[in-house]
């Protein structure tokens, strides 16, 4: 995996985390979503495609209890 792409996904995860435990509001939280904006501008720069760093989920089985 290309070093951006993999920073980009990292920042973004760590991110998410701390928006998860902080709240949109808290210092590390804005810090962490900076970082990932910067490190996926940067992938994107490189020519990196947006689907590249976020990737689609798995599709999800339904599963029929009859």
């Amino acid at each position: 995996m290309v070093p951006l792409i993999r920073a980009a996904r990292t920042a973004q995860h760590l991110a998410v985390q701390a928006l998860t435990a902080n709240g949109l509001a808290h210092p590390i939280t804005l810090a962490l979503l900076a970082a990932a904006s910067t490190a996926a501008a940067r992938a994107w720069d490189r020519g990196h495609p947006v689907q590249a760093i976020h990737t689609a989920p798995a599709p999800q089985r339904a599963d029929c209890a009859r």
